[in-house]
């Protein structure tokens, strides 16, 4: 074998020994590389899930009503809030102190006459006694808006009574501090023969206005009450919703202190409806106005009022915010 063979034999193992390395080295490259991608993918993955919204559960299902009576509560609050602003003040502008109110029923007037005399029997006509307000206590700071609540005979309306002084309690004692206007029976104390602008003097007289309060007032019922030449006429040729019409423009015309409405509002036409409506949150507004509200109407009181109190049969059931006084009122009534 010549030299030049044996030279080249020599040489292959380094040539091979080359190969191995240079593949060595590709195959590393090539596993870091996939291993790149790997992780490439795994990030461009989870990105992809973070950025998916979370499942949601699927909600009950809405009916209308609900949609109706959720609106109707919202624009109740939103109404009440701005017409009678919260934080009343401490000052008490009425208070029930286990206040009774007992009525004495009797078969006819014969009956009565001789209850007066102090003759009680039964084979004289005495059918017993009923307690329209049954030891009612409660107390209502000034500038409150309170709704009294309660089913026919539960006693909201002798209770409103006695705060006007119309009736006093049989036992217990009422404190009322400030001047009271009142819805009740509107068109009840006039008289006939007197005109309108006559009797709204002589309202004014009973309930102690002064001349000067008296020359302001006048005016403003007047015009509130829009009876055209009729207010210069006699109250006998009214008719009932006139005299309503004129009692309610007396009523809100005075300047209250504490503002007792039971179930007035639905005095006259739509129009006049309407204006007295206004009138009431005109004066809610008044943070020193104390209004109580009689009514069967929950939306109304809801509307109105940021408190409820619920009687029945003369005594106190609920007592609280008049949303949950609405709640109780519904459940249990």
């Amino acid at each position: 074998m010549s030299s030049n063979q044996d030279e080249q034999i020599g040489t292959t193992p380094s040539v091979i020994d080359n190969a191995a390395s240079a593949a060595a080295t590709a195959e590393t490259a090539v596993n870091a590389a996939f291993a790149e991608t790997v992780a490439t993918a795994a990030t461009v993955q989870a990105a992809a899930t973070a950025a998916e919204p979370p499942a949601v559960e699927q909600a009950p299902e809405i009916t209308d009503r609900d949609i109706k009576t959720a609106r109707g509560r919202a624009h109740a609050l939103s109404v009440t809030k701005e017409l009678h602003r919260p934080g009343a003040s401490d000052e008490v502008a009425i208070r029930f102190d286990h206040v009774t109110k007992t009525y004495n029923l009797y078969r006819n007037d014969l009956s009565r006459f001789l209850g007066l005399l102090g003759v009680k029997r039964k084979r004289a006509g005495f059918l017993g006694t009923v307690n329209a307000n049954d030891d009612l206590s409660f107390e209502i700071k000034k500038g409150e808006a309170v709704a009294f609540l309660g089913l026919n005979g539960a006693g909201k309306s002798t209770a409103l009574k006695m705060i006007t002084g119309v009736v006093y309690p049989t036992k217990g004692q009422i404190e009322v501090n400030g001047r009271v206007s009142a819805l009740l029976e509107l068109s009840a104390g006039f008289d006939g023969h007197l005109t309108g602008r006559e009797n709204i003097r002589l309202r004014g007289q009973i309930i102690g206005l002064s001349e000067e309060d008296l020359a302001e007032i006048e005016p403003k019922a007047v015009e509130f009450a829009d009876l055209g030449v009729y207010i210069d006429q006699p109250m006998r040729s009214y008719s009932s919703g006139m005299r309503a019409r004129l009692g309610f423009a007396l009523a809100v015309s005075i300047h209250p202190e504490i503002l007792v409405v039971d179930e007035a509002l639905s005095v006259g036409d739509r129009a006049f409806k309407k204006k007295c409506i206004a009138r009431i949150r005109e004066i809610m507004m008044d943070e020193d106005v104390t209004v109580l509200f009689v009514t069967h109407s929950t939306t109304t009181a809801q509307e109105f009022c940021s408190r409820g109190i619920v009687l029945d049969h003369g005594k106190k059931q609920f007592d609280g915010s008049m949303e949950d006084a609405m709640d109780y009122y519904t459940k249990h009534f």
